[in-house]
C-alpha cells in the first residue's frame, strides 16, 4: 500500500499491513519461522508460495491457509537447487503470477564445534544456508528487473540472518559465517538493485524456541543458557511479524541494505 500524504490539518491516517495483491515466495515454510509467517503472509492478504523440503507439511499448510480464506500454492524445493529454484518461481508464476516479495528463509543449524564438525555438514550447512539463499533472490531479482520493478517499485526481498550474523556463538562457527555472509550478500544486493525498484533488507533474530532447537531448550544446559540473556526468555515468533510484515510491503520504500536485529536484548 502506498502511505497518503500527511492531511493540512487533523490527524494523519495509521498505516496498515496491507499485502493485498502481492505475490510472495517463500522457502523454508514447511516448519517453525516459515510456518509462522506464511500463516501471517497470508492473513495480510498475499498469495503466498511454499517452498521446503517436506511436500507432505507444505500440502498441511496451504489446506490450513486455504480453510482462513488465504490463498497459498505448495512447490517442493531444494533451495540449493538452481533448477529446483527457477521450477519454484515458474510455478508461481503459473499460479499467482509474477513473484513481487521474496523471503528467503530456509536455513539449517549445522551446530557443533569446529573440530567435531563432519565436512559434509559444514558443507550442507553452506549449501541451503547460503548457497541456497543466492539462489532464491538471484532467480526472484532477475525476474523482477525483466518485469519492470524499476518502474513500478514494488520489488521486496527479506533474507532471514541471524543474531549470530554479529555475535560469537560457541558451536555455531559454520551457521554464524553463512549468517555473517547473507548479510554482507544482502547489502550488495541492496546497493547492485538501488536503480532497479527492489529493497534488499536482512531480519536477524535472536533464540526463538524452534523444533530445531528443543531438545537444548528443554535441557539443563538449555536453561542455563536462557538465564544467561539479560530478560532470560526466548524471543516469541510474534516478536518478528510487524518487522517482517513492514519489510514486505510498501510501508517500507525507503529501506533497502539494512540488517534489522530483532533479539530482546540478547546480544547486549
Amino acid at each position: 500500500m502506498t502511505t497518503p500524504d500527511l492531511p493540512a490539518s487533523g490527524l494523519p491516517a495509521v498505516p496498515a499491513f496491507d499485502l493485498s495483491g502481492r505475490v510472495a515466495l517463500l522457502t523454508g515454510a514447511s516448519s517453525g519461522i516459515g510456518a509462522h509467517w506464511a500463516r501471517l503472509l497470508a492473513a495480510a492478504g498475499a498469495r503466498v508460495v511454499l517452498c521446503a523440503r517436506r511436500a507432505e507439511a507444505l500440502d498441511g499448510l496451504v489446506g490450513t491457509i486455504a480453510a482462513a480464506g488465504g490463498e497459498a500454492l505448495a512447490v517442493a524445493t531444494d533451495v540449493a537447487d538452481e533448477t529446483a529454484v527457477v521450477a519454484a518461481y515458474e510455478a508461481a508464476e503459473a499460479r499467482f503470477g509474477p513473484v513481487d516479495t521474496i523471503i528467503a528463509n530456509a536455513g539449517i543449524s549445522g551446530a557443533g564445534r569446529a573440530e567435531q564438525q563432519p565436512l559434509d555438514q559444514f558443507d550442507a550447512t553452506v549449501a541451503i544456508n547460503l548457497r541456497g539463499a543466492f539462489l532464491t533472490v538471484r532467480e526472484g531479482a532477475r525476474r523482477l528487473i525483466a518485469g519492470g520493478s524499476a518502474q513500478h517499485q514494488r520489488g521486496r526481498v527479506v533474507i532471514t540472518a541471524s543474531l549470530a550474523a554479529f555475535a560469537v556463538e560457541p558451536g555455531l562457527a559454520a551457521y554464524s559465517a553463512t549468517k555473517a555472509a547473507v548479510v554482507q550478500m544482502g547489502k550488495v544486493m541492496a546497493r547492485d538493485w538501488a536503480r532497479q525498484g527492489i529493497n534488499v533488507n536482512m531480519l536477524c533474530p535472536g533464540y526463538i524456541r524452534t523444533g530445531i532447537n528443543d531438545t537444548w531448550f528443554d535441557s539443563e544446559a538449555g536453561a542455563r543458557h536462557i538465564a544467561g540473556f539479560h530478560r532470560q526468555r526466548l524471543l516469541q515468533l510474534t516478536d518478528l511479524d510487524v518487522p517482517l510484515l513492514w519489510l514486505a510491503s510498501d510501508l517500507s520504500r525507503g529501506v533497502t541494505g539494512t540488517a534489522l536485529v530483532v533479539d530482546d536484548g540478547q546480544g547486549l
